[in-house]
């Protein structure tokens, strides 16, 4: 009776813990890649703050028609690798697409983090050195804003 007991609470114990990572989702934080948070910068002001967050607003409203370009371009790539017999040249074209509107979202990417970097002051300037290139703070892997 006593294994029993001991059986269901370690089974018990175990689904939660599994629940729990499951329901856990994408990561916050500095990650991987790209991020839309705050720089982190201790001592912004509400000014700052809000004068980035717009910056913020505006890149993503400006990348959001591009971003469905890309995917739509990816979705069309992966149908033309899944025909029969696939079309090199639409294939080529469509990788060169793909490229350039990558290109262009980094470019938009970069504008905007240089735009935020200017509301900074020279010492808040200083505390990004800390993070350096390729650290991003913000929603990890899962945002496309960029490094500072």
């Amino acid at each position: 009776m006593k294994t029993k007991i001991l059986y269901i609470t370690i089974a018990v114990f175990a689904l939660a813990l599994v629940a729990s990572v499951a329901m856990a989702g994408p990561g916050y934080g500095r990650g991987i890649g790209y991020g839309y948070g705050i720089p982190p910068v201790s001592n912004l002001t509400p000014e700052q703050a809000s004068k980035i967050q717009a910056i913020q607003h505006t890149h993503l409203k400006d990348i959001a028609p591009l971003k469905q370009q890309l995917m739509s371009k990816r979705m069309e790539l992966r149908a033309a690798w899944l025909t029969q017999n696939p079309d090199q040249a639409k294939i080529n074209a469509l990788q060169k697409d793909i490229l350039d509107l990558t290109a262009k979202i980094q470019e938009k990417a970069t504008n905007a983090r240089l735009e935020m970097r200017k509301v900074l002051t020279p010492e808040q300037q200083a505390q990004l050195l800390v993070y350096g290139p390729g650290c991003s703070y913000g929603r990890g892997k899962m945002a496309h804003m960029g490094r500072w």
